[in-house]
Parts: structure tokens; sequence; C-alpha cells
């Protein structure tokens, strides 16, 4: 594709509509000039990235490994914030908030606490509402538990008049930059993962909730409805990995078979099931296949970095998985997978030979 027709067609490509009632407000699926991306539909809901924005606030006050990144300056988002002066009334809003969210969801995890799940579900489900109470109205009663509806719609004017815009910039830009590899590749990708993991990609697009802030790795993945939520500001989802990102957190939800292998393997050895060595060989899988269509992408076209494959830099993970990559288990897991796996991503070897020999070497 010749560059000035790439840049023609960025331009058509998104228009990200947000859930609040300014004019650019309502949360939907991202379409181009040639239709709807396929496998992917992103939201940039204001509700959700409400939610994400003061549950890191919290963790930030708290002696959590994000607190403790920022302190020591080691990871940060790419969005810069502006520093905001807020009106006394303001700030006794904004602190009711964070100090809700310390006491009730600053020490859970959003990827497996039930809790945190449902209510990032449901505030992606009510996205195109300006209210979760249901007071003007009654369909826009989203039903949360607790207080937590009316901490967010007292919390929201004061999101919105200080952090929204920049945030809200910062996801549609970050979907423009990945959405032309999207619209030229998912298909075969996605069918290339799911045949590799003996499985089937959702025939159902999977729901991606851009926000300016995730969690500690930067992005996650929720099942049941297969959801990934992935931050648009961190440094390490930016080109040339976003690509990477998004078919890696969504192989959680496709390589189930992988993981029930691995666990029938070891029990029939009478061996410990090692946990960690099924999101090593996502890791790696992913990273292998989208390897060839990085590298024939060429430069990312509004920044100019070259779009390569990630590959294991530890400086670059978060330290959580660096920290897991350092030990010995991780370490050999890689050179394992490259043994035992990477002959059957060639089609050397038969999926249960690959796995067997695998687990047998753990």
């Amino acid at each position: 594709m010749n560059l000035p027709f790439l840049r023609f067609s960025l331009l058509l490509t998104i228009v990200l509509i947000l859930a609040v009632a300014a004019p650019l407000s309502r949360g939907q699926e991202v379409e181009s000039g040639y239709g709807p991306l396929p496998v992917f539909e992103f939201h940039s809901g204001f509700w959700v990235n409400l939610h994400q924005f003061l549950y890191r606030e919290a963790r930030l006050r708290e002696s959590t490994p994000e607190a403790k990144a920022a302190a020591a300056n080691t990871s940060g988002p790419v969005l810069k914030q502006t520093p905001v002066s807020l009106s006394a009334a303001e700030q006794k809003t904004w602190e009711q908030a964070i100090a809700y969210y310390r006491a009730n969801y600053a020490g859970k995890d959003p990827q497996i606490n039930i809790d945190l799940i449902l209510l990032k579900n449901q505030l992606g489900d009510f996205e195109d509402c300006d209210e979760l109470l249901g007071r003007k109205k009654r369909a826009c009663d989203a039903g949360l538990p607790g207080n937590i509806g009316v901490i967010l719609e007292a919390a929201a004017p004061v999101y919105r008049a200080h952090w929204w815009a920049n945030q809200d910039r910062a996801n549609r830009r970050w979907v423009s930059r990945v959405a032309p590899l999207i619209r030229e590749q998912g298909v075969g990708l996605s069918q290339r993962l799911a045949d590799i993991y003996q499985s089937t990609w959702p025939k159902a697009k999977i729901r991606v909730e851009v926000s300016a802030y995730a969690n500690l790795a930067g992005a996650f993945t929720t099942l049941d409805p297969l959801r990934v939520t992935i931050s648009s500001t961190e440094p390490r989802n930016q080109a040339p990995d976003s690509l990477e990102v998004l078919f890696h957190e969504a192989s959680h939800g496709i390589a189930t078979p992988v993981e029930n292998a691995i666990t029938r393997e070891c029990r029939q050895r009478d061996k410990p099931i090692p946990r960690d060595l099924w999101h090593a060989l996502v890791y790696y899988t992913t990273s292998e296949v989208l390897r060839p269509v990085m590298q024939e992408a060429g430069p990312d076209p509004q920044s100019g970095d070259m779009i390569l494959p990630r590959q294991v830099n530890m400086s670059r993970m978060p330290p959580d998985l660096r920290e897991k990559f350092t030990q010995r288990g991780w370490e050999e897991y890689i050179r394992l997978l490259n043994i035992y796996w990477q002959p059957y991503l060639d089609g050397k070897v038969n999926f249960e030979d690959a796995i067997a020999h695998l687990v047998s070497a753990v």
C-alpha cells in the first residue's frame, strides 16, 4: 500500500464516540471507510475510563506495585497529565471517590476479582448512558451494587471537566494507529492462532475497552464474556507492540485446550501443574505468529517507528512478569518452548506430541 493512500485511509478510520452527552459522546465500534474492523471492536467508554482512572488513583495511594513503580519512576503512561486545579467542592468529591475505591477495590485484581469484573462489564454495557442510577431515564439504571453508582455519578462531572478530554483523545489516537493492521491482518492472525490452540475464534468480535489506564501490566483479559481492557497510554502498548498485545490478550480466551492438555499430561505423569507454563506458551506463540506480519508491515505510518515483533525483553515487562522471567522457571520455559513447541508451530510435529514432550521436559 502506498503512503498517500495509507494516510488517506487513516483519516477515514476512526471516529470513536463516547458515553457522555457531548457531541462525540457515544461509545461504539470503530468503523472506517471500508466498513467495521474485523476480529475486534474498540470502545472508549466514559464510565469504564472513569472507573479505571479511580482504580489507578486508589492504587497509587496504597503500598501497591503501581505506587512503588511511580515512586521509583520505573514505569508510567505516555500521556502527560497537565496539573489540574480543583475547586474545594470538586476536591472533596474526588477524594471521596478515591477513598471509596481504596476501601473497596484497591486491594483487588481486576482480572480475577468477580466484583471488579462485573462492575467493569456493567459500566461498559451502559456506556451510552450519561447516568447510572436511572433517575432521568429508567433504561439507564445500571443496577450497580452498593454505593458505587452514587460515587461514580458524583465524580463524573469532575472527571469530565479536568481529565476526560485528554484521555479520550489518547484512546482514539491509539486505535487509529493499530486499526490499519487489524483491518488487513486481523482475520488471518485470528484463524492462525485458533488453529494453533486447537480452538475456534469467537464468532462475535472481541470487545476491547480502550482506557487511559488498565492495570500494572497495561492490559488484562476477563472471560464470560471475553473482553480485553488495554491502556492507550502504557509505553509497552505503543507501536510496534500494540498489535501483539491485543492478540496476546485475546488468546487468553481461546487457548483453553492448551491449558487443559498441559493439565492432563501433568496428571498422567503425576507431576505438579506448572501454572505459568501456559502463560509463557501464549506469550511465546503470539510473538512467533506475529513476527512475519510485523516484518512486512514496515514503519508505523504516524510515528515512523519500525513495526517489529517484540522479543523477550525483560526490561519492558511489568515487574511481576519480569521477576518470573528472571527466575529459573520462566527462563527454562523459554528454552523448552524453543525445543518442543517451536517444531509444532513449524508444522513438524503434532499438537499432542508437542505438549507431551514439553510437559515431560518441565
